[in-house]
């Protein structure tokens, strides 16, 4: 039997912040615990992708950072291909990539030199990067008249396309995908998920994708959990949580467990 992709057991983690008690005075603040995830079990199987939904402050990204070692659970264990995510953090990472809907650049460089940065870190730059990047690039529908301009003169769809470029081309085993496609319009949405189909077929890999759109979702997604207050509700195939819970769609199904829709987003959980 293969190494799970994802094996969480009990993680749970939670910030802590000023709050004011009401009647208090404005000035009076007491540090108090928000817990963004719950204790939480989980395994994923190698392959595939897996799609977390739920609105800001559901604890999906939380659970993201975890997996990416960029916060450290405060209880239960994550591991990643079987390497523990805080006692074996460095081999994690060689495994890993992630897209955020911040992701980070070197502003003053170009769609092409941050993109070989990133190659040579995870030790996969050869002589047909250049090749590899404009194919990229090209399936994603990025004009290629950007590739050597800085990252400062593209637009904030653009500089997203070269985010998810850059994820792809370092070829992960674990693609971690929080909110990658906010900010794209339709067609470029379709783009995305026209690369990542790419990318699956020519590897195995294992893809984790948060989203609140429940469309993305359905059309990515093998398996789905439902998240919301740092728990999750639902767990399953899309056709099969729709049939269990009555809904035509995820959205229904999501509405049917929570009472509300994506729509309505609470504040995203950040440490303070």
């Amino acid at each position: 039997m293969s190494i799970p992709a994802i094996e969480i057991q009990g993680v749970s983690k939670a910030f802590r912040r000023r709050e004011r008690e009401a009647g208090a005075p404005w000035w009076r603040r007491d540090w108090k615990d928000k817990v963004a995830l719950h204790e939480l079990d989980l395994i994923v199987q190698p392959g595939g992708v897996t799609g977390i939904l739920g609105p800001n402050g559901s604890g999906k990204s939380t659970l993201i950072r975890i997996l990416g070692t960029l916060l450290t659970p405060d209880t239960g264990t994550a591991r990643v291909f079987g390497w523990d995510v805080v006692k074996e953090a460095l081999q994690v990472r060689r495994h890993v990539n992630r897209v955020s809907v911040e992701a980070a650049f070197f502003k003053e460089l170009s769609p092409w030199e941050n993109m070989v940065y990133a190659a040579r870190l995870y030790g996969s730059a050869g002589s047909g990067t250049r090749r590899r990047v404009v194919e990229i690039l090209e399936l994603l529908g990025l004009p290629l008249d950007v590739i050597d301009q800085p990252m400062k003169q593209l637009s904030r769809g653009q500089q997203q396309k070269v985010a998810i470029a850059r994820s792809f081309l370092t070829a992960p085993s674990l693609l971690l995908m929080d909110e990658p496609t906010t900010g794209l319009d339709p067609r470029s949405k379709k783009e995305v998920q026209t690369v990542l189909e790419t990318l699956r077929a020519e590897r195995e890999i294992t893809v984790l994708v948060c989203t609140h759109d429940m469309n993305e979702a359905e059309a990515l997604c093998e398996r789905v959990l439902m998240m919301d207050g740092g728990r999750v509700l639902a767990d399953g195939r899309p056709a099969e949580l729709c049939r269990i819970h009555g809904g035509a769609t995820l959205e229904g199904v999501f509405m049917h467990l929570t009472g509300k829709t994506l729509e309505a987003e609470e504040p995203e959980e950040v440490a303070p």
